[in-house]
């Protein structure tokens, strides 16, 4: 449609890691630690952080993210 712009047209925009936060009071999934450590989302990556959030917990991403 006329008028709209494709979100690909748009300029990318990095947000500073100081303005970053975990969220890390609600549950975190292995999709978010995978993402997080900026792997792709793959099975081997998603068993790995499974075995991570067992073992630390929410903990785990916060070792990542400020």
């Amino acid at each position: 449609m006329a008028g709209e712009k494709n979100p690909e047209d748009l300029p990318r925009v990095v947000t500073p890691d100081d303005e970053l936060h975990t969220g890390a009071d609600q549950e975190v999934t292995p999709e978010e630690l995978v993402q997080a450590t900026g792997r792709d989302v793959t099975p081997e990556n998603l068993e790995w952080a499974r075995k991570k959030l067992a073992e630390e917990g929410r903990e785990a991403i916060e070792r990542l993210l400020p």
